[in-house]
């Protein structure tokens, strides 16, 4: 089994899960490189997708596992250079490479949340959001396919840091149509995460859900949300 590193960004978070992998199959296509099929009447590539990312969302450590064919005998290393000037506008190739460590060695992801207000941070919204993620229990409503249940998130969370004021580029931003060209000063508040990254997993657009639950006079009026790192359980990187 192979990797390769890529981020998803810019036009790119819009796309659906379904969307990536078919850009992906099409980019290894186009790159010349033949990817090892299943058997069976339906035979598919060998491509899967780590922790597939909610539409919306922004990612500098995305990993797709796939096997090569028999007959493919491409350099693994040399894969990402040559897959990087033919993907769409938003996937960046970083790396490629052999082996790894497995996927269930996967436990914790960074990911950070810009939180845009409009008309300025509320007063005391810092004071009130650190109080809010210290609690021993947060409870947020979460939808699966059997609908919606009560998660509580905070077991999840093993590191969280909130800085702000700032002003940030709205690059991508969670359900919205528009988007202002910049944000104006001191309207930005920045949510560093380090959560749960499987068994169980914990999306960290549920942080935002916790404020709008928790602390509506501090819900934001967009959010940009953007994958930073993967680890292991001993906190090394995941690769």
């Amino acid at each position: 089994m192979s990797r390769l590193r890529f981020t998803k960004e810019g036009p790119a978070i819009w796309s659906s899960h379904l969307d990536l992998m078919r850009a992906l199959m099409r980019c290894f296509r186009r790159a010349g490189v033949s990817l090892k099929h299943s058997q069976g009447y339906t035979p598919h590539p060998e491509l899967s997708i780590l922790m597939p990312l909610s539409v919306g969302v922004e990612s500098c450590c995305e990993l797709a596992e796939f096997t090569l064919a028999e007959d493919c005998k491409l350099p693994i290393e040399t894969l990402a250079a040559r897959m990087a000037p033919i993907m769409p506008a938003g996937l960046v190739a970083l790396e490629s490479y052999d082996g790894g460590l497995k996927a269930g060695k996967l436990a914790w992801l960074r990911a950070s949340l810009s939180l845009y207000y409009d008309r300025g941070i509320p007063a005391a919204a810092e004071d009130s959001l650190r109080a809010l993620f210290a609690r021993s229990s947060l409870v947020v409503e979460k939808h699966s396919k059997k609908g919606p249940v009560e998660l509580d998130i905070a077991p999840m969370i093993r590191e969280l840091r909130l800085t702000g004021p700032a002003a940030l580029p709205p690059q991508g931003a969670t359900g919205l149509e528009a988007l202002p060209e910049a944000a104006a000063p001191d309207s930005v508040l920045t949510l560093e995460a380090l959560v749960a990254a499987q068994n169980p997993t914990l999306n960290p657009l549920l942080l935002a859900a916790a404020i709008e639950t928790h602390l509506p006079a501090c819900k934001p009026d967009f959010v940009r949300c953007r994958r930073l790192e993967l680890y292991d359980e001993e906190m090394n990187v995941f690769r």
